[in-house]
């Protein structure tokens, strides 16, 4: 099957994005048979690094599809950047504004016209001290509700030994190994025919990142913990856009 045309950005980006992927680190890709080849996907991926991005965009690409991200909106104001974000199809994210839905709408259309549609439900990177989920937004449980589309477990483990943004620590050398691996299909269909309410968005968001974090689990050969780590201040109802996910073509 022929790749996804993605144009001129997203080749741009990829031209920067593979060999970066190889400089970084010593990764390994796993279940990227899991990627669709066509018609519409919701990836969900956990969050540990800002590196993160520019693994999920090569492989996504790797699967023969163009990756779309919901990105918070501040990076279109980026000269160059925004051009790139614009001209890749990428979805930005409005948090905390009256404009929040229009990000789920517009990555609600992009699932309806067939395109792979990429969430970091946890809103940014992890503050969970050894890397596991935290609590996540529900603007992942309105998406992978809003249509029978697939939704497809992804996970991150080592970018963060690479680049650790709260610590202030970048060290690509010795190079790290680094696993992206995309697990089977969640099966939605006991959420299906239920009334959207609160409760079920975050019902569906922790069962969500429950699948996320046992893949996370079993990359990382260790148990999982039972719940998700809470930032302080944090709404636990919090029903966002779902994601402040930073980047990539």
């Amino acid at each position: 099957m022929s790749r996804e045309k993605g144009g001129f950005w997203v080749g741009l980006t990829a031209v920067v994005f593979y060999p970066l992927t190889w400089l970084l680190g010593r990764w390994r890709v796993e279940g990227l048979d899991r990627i669709p080849r066509s018609g519409p996907a919701l990836i969900v991926a956990n969050h540990i690094s800002y590196l993160d991005p520019v693994y999920t965009a090569v492989f996504v690409h790797r699967g023969r599809r163009v990756p779309r991200f919901l990105a918070k909106h501040s990076l279109w104001k980026i000269p160059v950047f925004g051009k790139i974000m614009a001209g890749s199809g990428q979805i930005p994210v409005y948090r905390e504004s009256m404009e929040a839905q229009h990000s789920l709408s517009a990555a609600t259309q992009a699932l309806v016209d067939g395109k792979a549609v990429i969430i970091y439900p946890e809103g940014t990177i992890t503050r969970d001290p050894a890397g596991w989920p935290m609590h996540s937004r529900t603007g992942v449980a309105r998406l992978a509700l809003s249509s029978e589309v697939p939704v497809i477990p992804m996970v991150h483990w080592g970018t963060l030994d690479v680049y650790d943004h709260y610590n202030k620590k970048l060290r690509p050398l010795p190079r790290k190994e680094i696993v992206v691996r995309c697990g089977e299909p969640i099966d939605m269909s006991a959420y299906r025919d239920r009334p959207v309410d609160a409760a079920l968005l975050r019902e569906v968001t922790d069962h969500l990142m429950g699948v996320v974090r046992d893949l996370l689990a079993e990359v990382r050969g260790e148990p999982a913990p039972e719940g998700f780590y809470r930032r302080a201040g944090r709404r636990s109802g919090s029903s966002e856009g779902g994601n402040q996910g930073e980047a990539a073509s």
